[in-house]
């Protein structure tokens, strides 16, 4: 039996008549329910101050057995897959249901769609090897300039296979590659040290991503990052006009704007943008999609976690509100169509509505051109950590590279920005779209409720008026 061909019902000696049997008596009465099974094999390498810190490998499975009661679900995992196991995760699961009449629903559809390879990256290159290249990498980086004090270099993979079971006889199936490769640098010039990072991913094998041109155009742009920060001066404080750039800067608006548009929070009617539907919540030309089903890409799936295949979901269309991100449950509930988003981070957790590639679509305007429109503002590249309350769509970035903007120019570089506004109400002070949206370079994960995901985020150029800005300058 090939890797790819893996049946975790057979090979733990379970027949799927009698899973489908357990199965069908958990979700009697229930509205909906499924039996979700994991294989995972995964593997990370880290390489920091020149020698190898860390290596971890790990292979895991499970299930996870759901039934759908109204707005209740009851749900019991395992690590353990056996006819035993099963049994006793039906009988926790179906008190869910108890004196409830629901008619089950009816299964996703089928798609033939196939958006990466089946093929386990963890295969190639060996352990030997890929320990050999990010020991070249280190020693690329730390010749790069006299200035370099630290690398930190690290390569992550995983190859996931999930089958969903549902007790209609429907069954789903998908088999998912994922590499990470990052790395960071600490350049210092007398007492002053600043760092700078870059990264890059998808659902491919290692040999596709990382190529000595990828690495080393990864380790120059992390350098280009430490170097630029050595020379930052204290940010302002203040109001001001801030032009985001294109790409990673896409997720200030999956954290801003994009768990607003999840559809249990407006189900339940706690995002700022619960009741909007049809009405305009942002400028004119903003258009923002959720594209689970773009080849390659870390946010992609072919299929979600409930096994629905991911759709291209257009959520705001000329700052007019569309669409919310959808799963199973919370669409019913709505009176909507599931949109392929019902997400978990394994088979020990339940799904629920999450983002796969959120991506603000090219505008008309010219970036240089935007760019000349400003007058004394914020130039803001790349981010790092931030806060957001779903509620009241209110957050805080921190800026990892900004610059300042004077008369049409980029000044001198900041540190020490932070980005402080409304999600919403920034939707409605994008003046411009720039016409050069790119995709992330694969390195987002997204946390809901404890739950980690692989996501993308993507952007073009924008100019936002007058946002807050918190600094260090006195």
């Amino acid at each position: 039996m090939t890797e790819t061909a893996i049946d975790l019902l057979a090979t733990n000696d379970v027949s799927e008549a009698r899973a489908r049997a357990l199965l069908s008596a958990a979700v009697t009465g229930a509205d909906d329910g499924e039996l979700f099974l994991e294989y995972r094999q995964a593997e990370s390498l880290v390489f920091d101050n020149g020698r190898l810190k860390a290596a971890n490998y790990d292979t895991t499975q499970g299930f996870g057995l759901r039934a759908v009661a109204g707005e209740a679900a009851g749900y019991a995992h395992s690590g353990e897959i056996s006819e035993a196991a099963l049994k006793r995760a039906g009988d926790a699961v179906r008190a869910v249901a108890s004196g409830h009449s629901g008619t089950y629903a009816a299964a996703p559809q089928r798609t033939n769609a196939h958006l990466y390879p089946e093929t386990n990256p963890l295969d190639r290159p060996t352990f030997a090897d890929k320990v050999a290249l990010l020991q070249t990498i280190d020693a690329y980086a730390r010749a790069k300039d006299p200035k370099v004090r630290q690398v930190s270099v690290s390569l992550a993979a995983s190859w996931q296979v999930v089958d969903i079971l549902r007790a209609d006889g429907h069954r789903m199936r998908d088999v998912r590659p994922l590499v990470r490769f990052s790395v960071s640098i600490v350049a210092g010039d007398g007492s002053r040290q600043e760092s700078g990072s870059h990264g890059f991913g998808g659902r491919d094998t290692i040999g596709a991503f990382v190529t000595e041109e990828s690495w080393k155009a990864a380790v120059d742009e992390a350098l280009r990052q430490a170097l630029v920060n050595l020379e930052a001066v204290p940010a302002p404080a203040g109001s001001y006009d801030v032009v985001l750039g294109n790409g990673w800067p896409g997720i200030l608006l999956h954290e801003a704007v994009g768990h607003g548009l999840e559809g249990d929070f407006n189900r339940k009617k706690t995002s700022a943008f619960a009741g909007l539907m049809g009405e305009r919540v942002a400028s004119k030309g903003v258009t923002i999609v959720d594209d689970g089903t773009l080849g390659g890409r870390r946010g992609s799936l072919t299929v979600d976690d409930e096994g629905t295949p991911t759709s291209r979901t257009v959520l705001i269309e000329d700052g007019i509100l569309t669409g919310y991100m959808q799963d199973r449950q919370n669409a019913r509930l709505m009176g909507v169509a599931p949109t392929g988003n019902g997400r978990r981070q394994s088979y020990a957790h339940i799904p629920m509505p999450r983002m796969t590639n959120t991506i603000m679509l090219s505008g008309d305007r010219d970036p240089g051109e935007i760019l000349e429109g400003v007058k004394d503002g914020i130039y803001a590249v790349s981010f790092g950590g931030g806060q957001v309350d779903i509620t009241s769509g209110k957050f805080v970035f921190s800026c990892t590279e900004a610059y300042r903007i004077e008369n049409g120019r980029l000044g001198a570089p900041v540190k020490g920005a932070m980005l402080i506004g409304n999600g919403p109400d920034a939707l409605t002070r994008v003046e411009a779209v720039g016409n050069d949206m790119a995709l992330d370079p694969g390195i987002g994960t997204c946390g809901k409720q404890g739950q980690g995901v692989p996501v993308g985020v993507g952007q073009p150029t924008l100019r936002i008026n007058q946002m807050t800005i918190g600094g260090t300058a006195v």
